[in-house]
């Protein structure tokens, strides 16, 4: 086989939709860390710092685990 054929054949692990997922769940990450960032009681010991943004920041890893797993039906 000639190397662009190998190239060719080659097929990258993730798809479009795995990344723009991937992009959404560091989005959420960072949202997460802004709005726990945003608490104005001392320490981080309100509801932004204690419940909200580890909410989110946690909703942010499993967004980025499904799209790390996410596999599309592709049928070669």
């Amino acid at each position: 086989m000639i190397y662009t054929e190998l190239v060719m054949e080659h097929k990258l692990p993730f798809t479009r939709k795995n990344y723009l997922l991937m992009i959404a769940g560091l989005i959420t990450l960072a949202l997460g860390l802004v709005i726990m960032a945003m608490d104005t009681e001392p320490h981080g010991f309100g509801f932004l710092g204690l419940t909200l943004g580890p909410v989110i920041v946690v909703t942010g890893f499993i967004i980025q685990i499904f799209a790390i797993l996410y596999r599309t039906d592709r049928k070669n």
